[in-house]
């Protein structure tokens, strides 16, 4: 499987570096990751995480400036494509085709493609421009998935939450994790 991995610079790192994480343990699962300049600057600060610290878990790597790359045709073969943090102006970027940077037209081609788009959009509160953006990716074929806590496993830590939205948002992107814990109704 090809996975495309694009870090923008919403609050969240944690959730990009996760996903890059968990996907390099899955073997035959090649990582094609982008990190915004945002990106870049936001994981620095929140985590101490360098551009290269993140590559270092990717299969390749490209520059979100680099629009003319084999990630911006629909002819190269991508299974999905997870954009985790998603920040407000990627989703609305992506939601309109304004295909400015490298994420934003792997995201395109992604929908057009009617390949698996997940989104962890990172906001709140949200104001109706924000809902109605939502809506009308879903109606393209995106899958939102904001990292929204969940309390059934009893998380210890926010690790353990920070996993949760993770394990979710690759099981979306059809890449689900072998450690995942998943709800049994008990």
């Amino acid at each position: 499987m090809r996975v495309i991995i694009a870090v923008t610079g919403a609050s969240g790192s944690i959730y990009g570096w996760r996903v890059l994480e968990k996907l390099r343990q899955q073997e035959g699962v090649e990582c094609h990751l982008i990190v915004s300049r945002s990106g870049e600057r936001t994981a620095y600060l929140e985590m101490g995480k360098s551009a290269a610290d993140f590559k270092a878990l990717a299969t390749c790597t490209y520059p979100v400036e680099d629009i003319g790359c084999r990630l911006a045709s629909g002819s190269f073969s991508m299974d999905a494509m997870i954009v985790a943090p998603c920040s407000i102006h990627t989703m609305s970027a992506i939601a309109h085709g304004i295909s400015s940077n490298l994420i934003v037209r792997a995201a395109d081609v992604t929908l057009k493609e009617r390949r698996r788009l997940v989104l962890m959009v990172r906001e709140s509160p949200l104001h109706l421009g924000h809902l109605r953006t939502m809506a009308s990716l879903a109606e393209m074929g995106a899958v939102i998935a904001p990292p929204m806590p969940a309390f059934y496993f009893h998380p210890q830590s926010v690790a353990d939450v920070v996993e949760h939205s993770v394990d979710r948002a690759l099981a979306l992107a059809g890449v689900p994790a072998p450690d995942a814990r998943r709800w049994d109704g008990k």
